[in-house]
């Protein structure tokens, strides 16, 4: 197969991408707003909502039209789908590039690799983790890779709510120490003595061009970029969230040489590997179905990382790919944030191997058995001023005194600045220093 020249490859390029933004503000144009006879039709309780109702519209598919893996099923509403499947990282190869996106997941000792050509036909993929029950989601939308806890946390009064005529097997259990400790950390409360296990679908539904989740138990929708539930008997209560990193797959499998993939092996003929949303993260491309008010202060499609909590931050992508180690305090607290090249888009291209390069971060507290570590990138990664040892994007020490040590992740989101300043209006956009004493 020969390919045309490079000038007119680039026309054709900018033509898809150009027609792609046309389709998306065309589609934007015709949504309808749901009503309160659609949420009932989903089994959601109306009458319990944070989010204006009028402001939720449709993305087009109905309830699990784009299949979440390990959803169990809801009666009346969304058929059960597969497993997710695992493969070894020898086998990915055959089909998984070097440079494509996927999400790093590390829980109790286990490291797992989820693809973002496999979550942009899924979005959703109910899991367990190092013996941790967790969703880990990717809203495409809004190129919002996050992980969650299964078991949600519940009140005497909500469960019993739960329990009443209409509602879905609601299956019950202690909330377990690890789950407590994390809602603590998380929401500066404890825990509720009992957590529901739940399994999460896609709804078809968006809120601020964002991902709406709807679980199988608790009939709640989820806004999937904050973790916060919209509508719903467990509205404005909050999912346990755990760090998830957007690295490409060579780094990821440096990182992680033994870790499982998620495999094509879905169930699903789907055209995995292929973006279905090509030139969506050009800056100038519209977003689909956001109606939300601009915030200047970047432009609507800047890519941002995120930190949640009570003070929000956001760092502009551009400015951590300058820097490349960034230093700085969040909520008191100190944090390092890594950029490094190696890493697709899963947005640009019709093929996401071949789409162009962003980078990864990743954003974690710099210190190892309570002593602060200073860190500087290098040729070959990032060296902390204190022991010389090599780390990666990963947060995993290559080589040095501590080699084998793995940073603790911060939990963060690798967005788009439109979605995230319509939730977190009151954002602080930073731009620090890079490494102390630059």
């Amino acid at each position: 197969m020969t390919h045309p020249p490079h000038a007119l490859r680039t026309r054709r390029a900018r033509w898809s991408s150009t027609l792609a933004a046309t389709a998306f503000a065309l589609v934007a144009t015709f949504a309808l707003a749901i009503s309160e006879a659609d949420l009932r039709g989903l089994r959601v309780p109306p009458e319990r909502a944070v989010i204006p109702i009028a402001e939720i519209l449709s993305g087009g598919p109905p309830p699990q039209g784009i299949p979440a893996l390990g959803f169990r099923g809801l009666t009346g509403v969304a058929s059960a789908s597969p497993e997710p499947r695992f493969v070894t990282q020898d086998r990915a190869t055959a089909w998984l590039g070097d440079l494509e996106p996927v999400i790093l997941m590390r829980i109790g000792g286990e490291a797992r690799l989820y693809p973002l050509q496999v979550l942009t036909w899924h979005e959703i993929a109910n899991d367990t983790l190092g013996g941790v029950p967790i969703a880990v989601t990717f809203c495409p939308l809004c190129n919002s890779a996050l992980a969650f806890d299964r078991r949600v946390p519940v009140t005497p009064e909500q469960l019993a709510a739960l329990r009443a005529p209409g509602h879905s097997t609601v299956r019950a259990l202690a909330t377990p120490a690890d789950l407590a400790t994390a809602y603590a950390r998380q929401t500066g409360r404890d825990a509720p003595a009992q957590a529901v296990d739940v399994t999460f679908g896609v709804s078809g539904l968006l809120y601020h061009s964002n991902l709406l989740m709807f679980d199988d138990a608790t009939l709640t929708l989820w806004s999937q970029l904050t973790g916060e539930g919209g509508v719903g008997e467990l509205a404005g209560e909050v999912l346990v969230r755990y760090p998830a990193q957007i690295v490409g797959f060579a780094d990821a499998r440096a990182a992680e040489p033994e870790a499982l993939v998620l495999s094509r092996d879905t169930g699903f003929d789907r055209a995995y590997g292929r973006n279905p949303y090509v030139g969506y993260d050009e800056i100038g491309s519209p977003a689909f179905l956001f109606q939300g008010d601009a915030d200047g202060r970047l432009e609507p499609k800047a890519r941002v990382i995120t930190i949640d909590g009570d003070e929000p931050v956001a760092y502009p992508f551009d400015h951590l790919a300058e820097a490349r180690v960034v230093h700085d305090e969040v909520a008191g607290a100190s944090v390092v944030l890594l950029w490094t090249a190696g890493t697709a888009t899963a947005l640009g291209g019709a093929v996401i191997a071949n789409s162009a390069d962003v980078g990864a971060v990743g954003v974690f507290r710099p210190e190892v058995d309570g002593g602060r570590l200073t860190f500087a990138a290098s040729a070959e990664g990032f060296v902390d001023a204190e022991t010389g040892s090599l780390w990666d994007v990963t947060g995993r020490a290559r080589s040095g005194p501590l080699a084998g040590q793995v940073l603790e992740a911060v939990a963060h989101d690798n967005t788009l600045w439109f979605a995230w300043a319509a939730f977190r209006p009151e954002t602080d956009v930073r731009r620090p220093m890079g490494a102390e004493g630059d």
